[in-house]
């Protein structure tokens, strides 16, 4: 499957028919995609796989009630049918949730108004699995909520996920249909020479300059789009931050919708993994994308406004918050100007000079959007890419067997022996290169437990040493390296640390 990581100068020797650039959910759906109907792909990751929006996302797999009232009813039932598809085929990943909208007087949307929308929400999903709860059964079910003006809920399903999980999902999918993959290879520039493109690139490992020969390549590269396209900018990067704090504090079992009272956008309030997510925000992102982003205070502040007036009894603070989450969406510009929360959440697909690129969408219809892009780039017949809106056949086929419910998201961390399996297997079959590619993104440790899970690191030191070769001073040096990444991006800021905060 996707194995250790390979010497990326050995795979420089063929000459490949695509060359998928970007190793997030778009560009992993590619190389499934492409490999399972035989062609030659490599797939190369300028960072870690999932290191970008991939890994930073609200890990849902969801319609979205936002696009439907917004009028999008086509990205809308295309992402319920995804969903539908990913409950079925991956369960222990992709996992039906109730989801609560709380409803209160005099507030807009009220009980008609939402009932007339989950109606059309179900019906577009083929289910039906929505209701009114009374006043009595929301307070049963999210006790402490704030009951000013409350008159009941809606309640309907969608889908929890372990983001980055499930792109190492697809990575494993797509290799064992013959694609190959490599992370930390960084490409710098793309050439034609007649009808076969030369990419430049650089080995971030061993720090060798690399030339691939190409055929096709596809620009998934998310925010970072428009460096290799070759077009006009399209991209506009928009910042959703979260917070992680623990259950004890903030309890709910199911996923909560709520209004904030600032603004009037939807924030989740939801489990995952153990813990209670509160997130997203959604402004845009003004800082160098070369850097991992941050939550600001200002976003810290708003989210924590949101909890405690939803939750007036359990009075949040900083301490009581785990870990911090930013994660930069590219969204396609509409260049009218238009508040971020409003921008459309589709996909585009363009090309220039042999190049086709793919940025925006969502992570529940990472499958349509791969097809897209293989169209444009004329890899697919448009009567295989209409086949497959719907397909029969099955995405999944390979056995992978993780240790037991990792990736799970209702799954709280585990810990001694279990955890230690977890670790074991990854450092074993998933290209792991550094501490924070284990820590944040092939198990959560880092976003699940205080300090980035500083404590348990004496615990892992030899496995990653035996598996990964490394001596003590490289296992110093990751630690370091490792523990520096937590403290800037992932830990509770204490003061005004973005220029996008002057959104």
């Amino acid at each position: 499957m996707l194995g250790q990581r390979p010497n990326p100068s050995e795979l420089t020797a063929e000459t490949w028919d695509l060359i998928v650039i970007g190793g997030g959910i778009t560009g992993a759906g590619v190389l499934l995609e492409a490999a399972r109907r035989g062609q030659r792909v490599l797939l190369v990751e300028q960072r870690d796989f999932a290191w970008g929006t991939s890994s930073r996302s609200s890990k849902m797999v969801h319609g979205g009630l936002r696009y439907l009232g917004q009028g999008d009813i086509r990205l809308t039932r295309h992402s319920l049918l995804e969903r539908e598809r990913l409950l079925q085929e991956l369960p222990d990943m992709v996992v039906r949730q109730p989801y609560i909208f709380p409803v209160r007087r005099g507030k807009f949307p009220g009980r008609w108004p939402m009932k007339a929308v989950l109606w059309l929400y179900d019906f577009l999903a083929g289910i039906r699995d929505h209701r009114w709860l009374s006043m009595d059964k929301l307070m049963q079910l999210v006790p402490g909520l704030n009951s000013n003006g409350l008159v009941g809920a809606m309640r309907y399903t969608d889908s929890l996920t372990d983001d980055s999980r499930l792109v190492a999902r697809v990575l494993h999918e797509g290799c064992g249909h013959g694609g190959r993959a490599c992370n930390y290879v960084e490409v710098g520039k793309i050439q034609r020479d007649g009808d076969v493109l030369q990419l430049s690139a650089t080995d971030l490992i061993s720090g060798a300059a690399l030339s691939f020969r190409t055929r096709h390549v596809i620009n998934a590269t998310g925010a970072w789009a428009d460096r290799l396209s070759g077009t006009e900018k399209k991209v506009r990067p928009q910042r959703g931050s979260h917070l992680f704090v623990a259950a004890e504090r903030l309890q709910v079992s199911d996923c909560l919708t709520i209004l904030h009272p600032d603004d009037g956008r939807p924030v989740f309030v939801f489990p995952w993994e153990g813990r209670t997510c509160i997130g997203t925000t959604d402004l845009d992102h003004r800082d160098d994308l070369s850097f991992e982003p941050v939550c600001t205070r200002a976003e810290v502040d708003y989210l924590l406004k949101l909890a405690n007036s939803q939750f007036p009894q359990v009075a949040l603070q900083d301490s009581d918050i785990i870990s911090t989450m930013a994660g930069v969406r590219p969204i396609i510009a509409s260049g009218k100007g238009i508040d971020p929360s409003k921008e459309r959440r589709d996909h585009a697909v363009w090309s220039h000079d042999g190049v086709t690129t793919v940025s925006g969408g969502k992570l529940t219809t990472f499958r349509l959007i791969a097809l897209d892009a293989l169209l444009a780039a004329g890899l697919i017949e448009a009567s295989d890419h209409r086949a497959n809106q719907t397909p029969k056949e099955r995405m999944f086929h390979f056995a992978v067997n993780p240790p037991h419910r990792l990736g799970h998201p209702l799954a709280a961390l585990p810990s001694g022996n279990a955890l230690l399996d977890q670790v074991r297997w990854v450092l074993d079959n998933e290209m792991v290169v550094h501490l924070d590619d284990l820590l944040l993104r092939r198990t959560r440790i880092g976003n699940l437990l205080e300090q980035g899970g500083k404590a348990v690191l004496g615990d892992i030191k030899s496995l990653c040493q035996q598996q990964l070769g490394w001596n003590g001073a490289q296992w110093d040096a990751e630690v370091s390296r490792y523990l520096q990444i937590v403290e800037r991006y992932y830990s509770v800021p204490q003061a005004n640390n973005s220029v996008a905060d002057a959104a």
